[in-house]
């Protein structure tokens, strides 16, 4: 069984990042890829630039490692209460070659912030659209304060009752086959 995880930022200290790859931690029946969005940076997507350049190769690729797996895990990183730029611009990208962009896959869908509120209004939005793109979502989780929640030295949640609510979303992908 093979996960796809990563943060839905290209900030390279994201705290995001940092949950993500927490929470694939928990993850034991699973082999986990962490995805770095700055790995996939794209043009500007637009029907202009689409017409001009046609489908990226990095947009192919970023689509061929979420068809190659059994499931997905993001924590998504909230920009003016919505997703980041370069979240959006890779998922319009593959939207255009693939609309399903999910394919089907049980999905466990994370965010944080520093704030009280923990990114909770993009992850109310990535959870009502995933199934318009076929994905499956069984479990989701807003992690509120994250530097109050999050020890970033030790790399772990410190908050008890947090950890175990974490532990019981992603537990939905550790079950899959």
């Amino acid at each position: 069984m093979k996960i796809i995880a990563f943060a839905a930022t290209n900030h390279k200290k994201s705290i995001n990042k940092q949950l993500v790859e927490y929470t694939a931690s928990l993850l034991k029946n699973a082999e986990v890829e962490i995805l770095d969005l700055n790995d996939y940076e794209l043009p500007l997507y637009g029907q202009d630039k689409e017409e001009e350049i046609g489908h990226p190769k990095l947009a192919k690729d970023f689509l061929a490692k979420i068809a190659s797996s059994s499931g997905i895990l993001i924590s998504f990183a909230e920009h003016n209460g919505s997703y980041t730029v370069a979240y959006k611009n890779i998922f319009d990208w593959c939207s255009r070659i693939e609309p399903k962009v999910f394919q089907d896959k049980p999905m466990v869908l994370l965010s944080t912030s520093p704030g009280s509120r923990g990114g909770a209004s993009v992850l109310a939005a990535a959870v009502q659209t995933a199934p318009y793109f076929n994905g499956i979502v069984k479990a989701n989780l807003s992690i509120p304060s994250f530097y109050d929640n999050f020890d970033s030295e030790k790399q772990v949640l410190k908050h008890e009752e947090l950890n175990e609510q974490l532990k019981d979303a992603v537990s939905h992908l550790d079950h899959l086959r």
